[in-house]
């Protein structure tokens, strides 16, 4: 099983994360953020990544530390859990359609972190989180799980459904990306020999 456990301690927040890349999406998910939980529970559900995360954060002066450290926590979760990436699919994508939204996510486990963000709410907030913690949350997992990240909503207005369509659209390719490729199990996926 590609397992791994990361505690995060700062000053600022307290993290504790376990992922299961070989796991059937079950998930126990505390941030302290009503919002962000019920994206990563998508996150996980979606995946198959089984996810347990543990965040207390300075809540009182606002979510950015949360959020930002918690994508962290989970992107280097992920790339420990993989390890030297051999027999991976390594690239995805997915189409996530939700109701009259549609989000496109391509991503590359590469080794090289980027992420393209295109995609807009005309809210500040969803339940109690605002919403431009959405791209750091995507742009701090990208950083430590090594992605190339593209995330394109391709049309939408429910600013509910974008956030969803987005996490879904990331779960489902982070899904396919992590899987063991049975024509090339044992073989790391670039002709570099290194990811």
């Amino acid at each position: 099983m590609r397992t791994a456990t990361i505690s995060r301690k700062t000053s600022e927040t307290s993290i504790d994360v376990t992922v299961n890349l070989d796991g059937t999406g079950a998930y126990d998910i505390s941030t302290g953020i009503g919002f962000f939980d019920h994206m990563l529970e998508q996150l996980s559900r979606h995946s198959l990544i089984d996810l347990t995360v543990k965040t207390v954060g300075d809540l009182h002066i606002d979510q950015h530390h949360t959020v930002e450290d918690t994508g962290l926590a989970i992107g280097e979760a992920v790339a420990k859990a993989l390890g030297e990436k051999r027999g991976i699919r390594r690239y995805a994508d997915a189409l996530s359609p939700m109701d009259e939204t549609l989000t496109r996510v391509a991503l590359d486990i590469s080794g090289r972190p980027f992420l393209v963000w295109k995609t807009e709410f005309s809210q500040k907030r969803l339940g109690e989180m605002d919403t431009e913690m959405f791209e750091h949350f995507f742009h701090s997992f990208a950083q430590t799980a090594g992605l190339t990240l593209h995330v394109e909503t391709l049309y939408g207005s429910n600013n509910h459904h974008i956030a969803e369509a987005a996490f879904k659209g990331l779960a489902r390719a982070l899904r396919e990306a992590v899987e063991i490729d049975p024509r090339k199990a044992g073989v790391i996926p670039s002709t570099k020999g290194t990811l």
